[in-house]
């Protein structure tokens, strides 16, 4: 037996009938007529499809481009294929309309119409069109139309508690019913004249094509797995910042991510005073770094996550705060939400209120620091928010606090189907009070599916040691996972019995 899927030829006429008369044997004069299929492969020769088994076709798909906002969810059959004409074909319309699916009684055994929807999504995909849209016939509704309604029926077929020959099958191949359609398909006893309104949603849509700044499939982004040092003046620091963002900037990079705190060696010069007012002092600093990021940030062409820094805020408040500055010259920041007992006894910070998904010319990415991520709630928000990668700079000074740290990112990247990158310090820092000894294994984490890693680790740095990780991230991988994933964490929540709610400041 060979089997094979290829655009439909006027030949081929004999065969799609045959395979009509015997799929549609319950209606009348259920078939295309050989001027309808040479109408549609003037028409629309790419969009019409056919299943062959032993070089004889069995099966066929056919289609055509409509710009959907001329029709909206109210219309009919003989609306959208313009009374068979097939006048409302538009090769500049954004959306594939399948008009006619079918496989030969005696070929169904073989799982063909898979493959052809398979094919439908391919055309759809390539012509970089919005989505698949389908009236589809409810044939067994005629059974249960004394005890259900449609959408009753439509319901028990989703929970496979009925059986529905055309709408169990696409379900099953990543449709949705969008809506319940009336006198549809006049005539359609066994449906009684209803149908459902289908649609697949093209993942890989662009609303139009860009020759410059179109968003990227693959981000690159640098980790800095800072070594503790003290470095004789501010100028030396900068230096050593520079160093890391020239070579992350080297390789193409669109993030450089920096550690927690990694500039607490500038708290040496006041040491000698308590641990709360020393981190204060330092803070006096920490405008002058951003504007230092900010620069190199347009320089090296790179958006940089700064790590964190303290800062006083205008009520006097110590906050814990993270800078993204981006290459276009904007900064954007977010101050940490959790404060540890640690940083509250020593330093008397206070935690933010706010939180938000920034949007980058490479995606759309959220900010946690350190404990912060220890808390699920948050990277749920922000996934929310249609975060694909979340960034969290941390400072750990043993193994398990770092542990802490990784297992609940690696979580946080299952749960929300996104990329979680963690960087931070590593070594000693001796003549600065609470900053004494660092932890650190930098590293990225993935969702856990067949498109990502078996151990969810996309690469990792060398345990306390100072060094760099460069790391692309695919982000078509995540619209996958999310559509197609073996499990779907966030479309399978059940808010029907439990949601999140966000109480502090909106943006």
């Amino acid at each position: 037996m060979h089997v094979e899927v290829r655009h439909l030829e006027p030949s081929d006429y004999d065969d799609l009938k045959s395979a009509m008369l015997a799929s549609y044997s319950e209606l009348d004069d259920a078939y295309w007529t050989k001027k309808h299929i040479k109408d549609l492969l003037n028409t629309f020769p790419d969009g019409q499809i056919g299943v062959y088994v032993n070089q004889q076709l069995v099966g066929a798909a056919l289609s055509l481009i409509v710009k959907y906002s001329k029709f909206g969810d109210n219309h009919t059959y003989d609306q959208i294929t313009g009374g068979e004409t097939f006048s409302t074909h538009d090769s500049k319309g954004d959306t594939l309309y399948g008009i006619d699916i079918f496989v030969h009684p005696e070929y169904r055994g073989l799982r063909l119409a898979r493959r052809l929807y398979d094919a439908r999504k391919e055309i759809c995909e390539n012509l970089n069109l919005r989505a698949i849209m389908a009236g589809g016939r409810i044939p067994n509704y005629a059974e249960f139309a004394k005890e259900l309604t449609p959408k009753e029926y439509i319901d028990k077929v989703k929970h496979q508690e009925i059986h529905d020959p055309t709408l169990s099958f696409q379900l099953s191949n990543d449709f949705h019913v969008r809506k319940v359609l009336t006198n549809y398909l006049p005539g359609d006893a066994e449906s009684k004249d209803y149908a459902t309104l289908l649609e697949w949603i093209n993942i890989y849509y662009q609303p139009e094509e860009k020759l410059i700044n179109a968003p990227k499939q693959t981000v690159r982004a640098g980790l800095v797995q800072w070594q503790m040092r003290l470095f004789p003046t501010f100028e030396s620091l900068v230096s050593q910042i520079e160093f890391f963002v020239d070579s992350i900037s080297g390789y193409g990079s669109d993030f450089a991510l920096f550690p927690e705190l990694f500039n607490a060696p500038l708290m040496e010069e006041f040491n000698h005073l308590g641990e709360h007012e020393a981190i204060r002092e330092m803070a006096q600093y920490t405008d002058k770094l951003v504007d230092v990021f900010r620069d190199f940030a347009v320089s090296y062409n790179v958006n940089i996550i700064c790590g964190s820094m303290p800062r006083v805020d205008e009520e006097g408040h110590l906050k814990n705060t993270s800078y993204l500055c981006h290459r276009n010259g904007n900064i954007d920041a977010y101050d940490k939400i959790h404060i540890t007992p640690a940083e509250v006894s020593a330093w008397g910070m206070k935690g933010g209120d706010m939180i938000r998904v920034f949007d980058t010319d490479a995606g759309k990415v959220g900010i946690l620091v350190c404990y912060d991520v220890e808390f699920p709630e948050l990277p749920r928000l922000l996934r929310e928010q249609e975060m694909q990668i979340l960034f969290v700079p941390f400072l750990t000074d043993t193994q398990n606090g770092y542990m802490r740290v990784r297992s609940c990112a690696m979580a946080r990247a299952v749960e929300n189907e996104c990329y979680v990158a963690i960087a931070g310090s590593v070594g000693n820092l001796p003549r600065v009070n609470n900053m004494d000894i660092q932890y650190a294994q930098s590293a990225v984490f993935t969702p856990s599916d067949f498109a990502f890693p078996n151990n969810q680790i996309k690469a990792e740095a060398t345990p306390n040691t100072e060094m760099t990780l460069i790391v692309d991230l695919d982000l078509d991988l995540l619209k996958e996972l999310h559509v197609h994933g073996s499990v779907r964490t966030i479309t399978d929540r059940r808010t029907d019995l439990y949601d999140i709610k966000w109480k502090g400041q909106k943006r």
